[in-house]
């Protein structure tokens, strides 16, 4: 299994309503980098689910239940997503001050390459999160 966080702005698309509706399609990625993280996510691997902008911090866990096909808003075939259902919310949000303040997070990519949406995370870094989070 391997593990990835993914950015989302609240506004555009939270947590509750990624629990609301039970699943969704990962679209709109426009980075290669992002996008080739993406076609790597395989069904069953664990997705950090982070707020961006607004509020800047990991939020819950989320699984890959589809893997990467044709981003269904573009004709553009180099663009994928991949489809994610909520697995559990974290006890406690883990900010992104939190994640700089804690010295084993410092090569996660989320600080490193902070401007990409989807980021590859070690296991690691997911059990010390989680562990921050309360889980």
């Amino acid at each position: 299994m391997n593990y990835w966080l993914a950015k989302s702005e609240p506004s555009k698309y939270s947590w509750d309503q990624l629990v609301k509706d039970k699943k969704t399609i990962w679209e709109g990625v426009r980075n290669y980098a992002a996008r080739n993280n993406l076609r790597a996510m395989k069904k069953g691997d664990q997705v950090l689910f982070y707020h961006s902008n607004e509020g800047k911090e990991i939020v819950g866990i989320a699984e890959v239940i589809k893997e990467a096909y044709q981003d269904p808003t573009t004709e553009d075939a180099n663009w994928v997503v991949v489809e994610l259902k909520p697995v559990k919310k974290l006890p406690s949000p883990v900010t992104l001050a939190a994640i700089k303040a804690e010295p084993s997070l410092a090569t996660i990519e989320l600080v490193r390459l902070s401007r990409l949406s989807v980021s590859i995370v070690t296991s690691d870094e997911f059990m010390k999160v989680l562990k921050m989070g309360g889980l």
